[in-house]
């Protein structure tokens, strides 16, 4: 991945992509009507995130002021999971979490290489905006399975 603010937008919107196709195809292959709901709602949100990335300009960015989202760090004590079809909600949950934590932990890592300003902008964004989504996931599985232990 290149260092410009193109070349992360570019990579953003793939990873967006690829994470779209990954819960369409583990929805439709999912068995347990949870969990195939919870791949579908998944793959509607990365379609709505590659959107937000494909309309984001570096003035659009300058005018964000990125927040840190608060960290559950539920992901950091769980293993990652592999897909069945049979695959149960806590899995899928897991499976979503450990996606978004990697997300996180993989443009951290890149802010730490750019020294563009723009660019450093729009990693911020992109980091801010994958801990959203995992604190989201977090908070779920907080709720829903922790809760029942």
């Amino acid at each position: 991945m290149g260092t410009t603010f193109k070349d992360i937008i570019s990579f953003a919107i793939e990873w967006e992509k690829e994470s779209a196709k990954l819960y369409e195809e583990m929805g439709k292959l999912a068995k347990k009507p949870n969990a195939k709901l919870m791949f579908e709602a998944f793959e509607k949100e990365e379609i709505k995130h590659r959107e937000i990335l494909e309309n984001l300009s570096p003035e659009k960015i300058a005018k964000i002021k990125p927040k840190k989202a608060i960290d559950l760090k539920i992901s950091d004590y769980l293993i990652d999971m592999t897909f069945k079809p049979d695959i149960e909600y806590q899995d899928a949950l897991i499976i979503a979490m450990k996606r978004e934590e990697k997300a996180v932990k993989m443009y951290t890592d890149l802010l730490n290489k750019i020294d563009d300003p723009e660019a450093q902008k729009l990693i911020q964004f992109l980091i801010q905006e994958e801990s959203n989504h995992k604190l989201r996931l977090e908070t779920e599985y907080d709720d829903n399975i922790l809760s029942q232990c």
